[in-house]
């Protein structure tokens, strides 16, 4: 169906700049953004037009980097470290998963806070349960939300009720829901090895065959941690760094997510530049996990493809909003105690990433330029009161940090209301 919004207007344009307009048109045509006008042109002028008053309306963000199996013991935890924090909270957590049951009321929890929240695309972490995340999937279509899902590979390093038995199964298993994944029509399968920690050099070079053979995307977890990079040198100590594991395997590509990137080196942000691997800041479960921030000013000056992730539940909300709010206040907390130059990010930059920079995984996505695909929310944030006026680009900014003060009034996937 076409038709035409009309409100209050942030599109993204670049990591510099946002384009806010009051009252503004923003035309649906086909699925694809037409653009944004002051004045409706008047070849568009027949299509059925929603008034959304003042409301603002933003494209959709993209959530590069959270588990979903993980929704249910978000805000716990928080005190832990990564590796402690993955026993003590996040394995015993996923292997309820084996029970059906517990997974179809856990995954309805989470896709239907997913649907209420300003995300319009993600990539998702689910278990190394096939039945259970071939039913996020099933949840994820009807809920009509763009996603790339990853059926979780490790067999080494983790529990006996995680752990598949071997490389060459594991490497069935996975082909097997990689085939019984292709009738989705918005909900594709992603490669996930946990992290290098997890993943034997068999099973890691058999999930690198895979990717080739059906031209997928992978996700995964890069340098997160510093004891985390200790146990990967000792594992690989002929890697240059950590980055170089998943390269040898032909699983750093123009179509990888790595999440975190926390202490990523010179060597390693070149790798992923020249790779075009997407970079997931998730600055919440960073802070909350200890592992540091990241150089993410670093990675874009250097070229790098940056997006937000909330990492739930390292991180404790799916607003992203939050995360870009993070995002800025980490970013003085590096340049302050690191001495290095870095300047903090803008919030021209944290809202590039959670929409158009995170938004080129899934294609021209993150933006209402003509041609991107169609995705829009339109939020309602008259409850954040002001006793003065505020430009819509003001509105914009105190949203990032007053997000629990608004509301999502609907949701647009690709032209398809989905959510309102």
């Amino acid at each position: 169906m076409d038709f035409v919004l009309r409100g209050c207007v942030c599109d993204c344009i670049d990591k510099e700049r946002i384009d806010a307009r009051e009252r503004a048109y923003l035309v649906c045509v086909g699925g694809k953004s037409a653009g944004v006008f002051d004045t409706l042109p008047e070849r568009f002028a027949g299509l059925p037009c929603t008034d959304c008053g003042g409301s603002l309306i933003i494209p959709g963000l993209t959530d590069l980097h959270v588990h979903a199996s993980q929704y249910a013991f978000r805000g716990l935890g928080g005190d832990l470290q990564l590796l402690d924090w993955l026993n003590a909270n996040a394995f015993p957590e996923e292997a309820r998963f084996a029970d059906l049951g517990y997974a179809d009321a856990a995954y309805d929890i989470f896709v239907q806070d997913l649907l209420r929240s300003a995300t319009t695309r993600a990539c998702i972490f689910a278990t190394v349960h096939t039945p259970a995340t071939l039913r996020l999937m099933e949840k994820l279509e009807k809920a009509g939300l763009r996603a790339l899902v990853g059926r979780v590979s490790m067999d080494r390093g983790c529990p006996p009720s995680l752990c598949e038995s071997d490389a060459e199964t594991a490497a069935r298993d996975e082909e097997e829901w990689i085939i019984r994944s292709s009738d989705f029509k918005n909900v594709r399968p992603i490669i996930t090895p946990r992290f290098v920690p997890a993943c034997s050099d068999a099973l890691m070079r058999r999930l690198g065959g895979l990717r080739e053979k059906y031209s997928l995307p992978v996700q995964s977890h890069l340098s997160e941690n510093l004891g985390e990079i200790e146990l990967v040198r000792s594992l690989a100590p002929d890697a240059e760094c950590y980055g170089a594991v998943y390269d040898k395997y032909g699983l750093f590509t123009g179509s990888t997510v790595m999440a975190h990137c926390v202490h990523s080196g010179a060597a390693e942000t070149e790798l992923m530049r020249s790779r075009g691997v997407f970079a997931a800041h998730c600055p919440e479960c960073n802070a909350n996990i200890a592992s540091g921030v990241a150089p993410v000013r670093r990675f874009l000056n250097a070229g790098v493809r940056v997006g937000l992730g909330s990492d739930v539940a390292g991180g404790s909300t799916l607003c992203l909003f939050t995360a870009m709010a993070m995002a800025v206040r980490c970013s003085k907390l590096r340049a302050h105690f690191t001495g290095e130059a870095d300047a903090p990010l803008k919030t021209e930059e944290v809202f590039y990433m959670a929409a158009r920079g995170g938004g080129e995984m899934f294609g021209k996505v993150g933006s209402f330029e003509a041609g991107f695909d169609f995705d829009a929310v339109v939020i309602d944030d008259a409850a954040l009161r002001s006793p003065r006026p505020l430009t819509v680009r003001e509105r914009l900014e105190r949203l990032i940090y007053l997000a629990d003060g608004a509301r999502i009034k609907a949701k647009y996937v690709a032209g398809a209301k989905v959510f309102g």
